[in-house]
């Protein structure tokens, strides 16, 4: 029935889910718990006068118009919480500073655990055993040894899915957990293949196959939900202290809900962060299924060879970023003849 759902709906499905509907439901807390305190409040006086016997329409009709609001400035939105908007310098440099140690805290905690159960098999190379005795005398691994001589697969894994949601490069860190767990895909096909999927991206869900789309749009839906819920839960409390100016204010439903919210905020938060997981894999299998279309529909044909095609891709990237330069005639070797791709309608 979903997937039905799903089909008829098209691309208004991650419109509803995304952002309609966390809005609704914030709208509900305020309808529930604030209202009655509100109505002597001059902001929301007329509100609730205009939803008086048509209470149903006026929710929806609020939900939709707030709910298309925030989905045109999801962008703005999301890089409030990534680091790059409205953040000061030494904020962002401290949060780079800060998840950077954390990474490198990660990747040292598995290489000791790998080492030590190498070791426990058999003997280990020089150069491995310098490197365990090192990790072993690290002052900023002592805290986490013993848990982690305990560590279980499973524990382990979660480690690395920790790790995984981190950048390659340190220098593509950004200052927050979800501004790195988005960083990592949008720099995944920079990294393997030269190509810069950011610039190109048009090109590449124009082109990509459209299972590989659809899972993209599905799995960032998820995680728009948890972002419109959150800064749904910051409207709520800034609604939950404007009750403080009426003398009608029910103080202990106010302070309850403004309570309960304080402690989901963080859990939103964490929410999106895991739910960037399934966002993350998607964009990988669009752009490793969908770089050779991408390729066809320019008229070129992707080399045998991984380094051969990481030059290519390079190439290609370069095109819509800078001016025309006769370097850029270097594509003409990846360029198919005509009666090749005559078919596409490329030229």
């Amino acid at each position: 029935m979903g997937d039905i759902a799903k089909g008829a709906l098209g691309g208004a499905w991650s419109l509803l889910v995304g952002w309609v509907l966390p809005t609704a439901l914030n709208l509900a807390v305020i309808a529930t718990a604030l209202m009655p305190s509100l109505r002597d409040v001059p902001p929301f006086e007329t509100a609730a006068r205009l939803a008086e016997g048509r209470g149903t329409l006026a929710f929806l009709t609020a939900s939709l118009m707030l709910g298309l609001v925030l989905n045109a400035l999801q962008n703005p939105l999301y890089r409030i919480l990534e680091g790059y908007l409205l953040w000061p310098s030494r904020a962002y440099e401290y949060g780079c500073r800060r998840h950077q140690a954390i990474r490198r805290r990660l990747s040292d905690r598995l290489l000791l655990m790998r080492l030590e159960r190498r070791a426990a098999e058999g003997s280990l190379p020089p150069v491995d055993r310098a490197d365990l005795a090192l990790l072993r005398h690290s002052r900023h691994l002592a805290r986490y040894r013993r848990v982690d001589q305990r560590s279980t697969v499973t524990r382990r894994a979660l480690l690395q899915e920790r790790l995984a949601r981190y950048p390659v490069d340190e220098g593509h860190l950004a200052p927050t957990r979800l501004g790195n767990a988005i960083r990592r895909f949008e720099i995944y096909a920079y990294d393997r293949y030269l190509l810069d999927s950011q610039l190109l991206w048009n090109e590449l869900t124009a082109t990509a196959p459209e299972q590989a789309r659809r899972q993209v749009d599905t799995a960032r839906t998820s995680v728009d939900f948890f972002v419109c819920l959150l800064y749904g839960h910051v409207a709520v409390l800034l609604a939950a202290a404007a009750t403080l100016v009426s003398a009608s204010a029910e103080a202990l439903v106010v302070a309850t809900t403004a309570a309960v919210l304080c402690i989901f905020i963080p859990v939103w938060y964490r929410c999106a962060v895991s739910a960037t997981d399934e966002w993350a894999a998607a964009v990988r299998a669009l752009v490793n299924v969908g770089r050779h279309p991408l390729a066809a529909s320019l008229g070129l044909g992707v080399p045998k060879e991984l380094a051969a095609e990481r030059t290519m891709w390079s190439l290609v990237s370069r095109m819509p970023r800078i001016p025309y330069h006769e370097r850029a005639a270097a594509l003409d070797h990846y360029r198919l003849p005509p009666q090749d791709h005559a078919g596409d309608g490329t030229a």
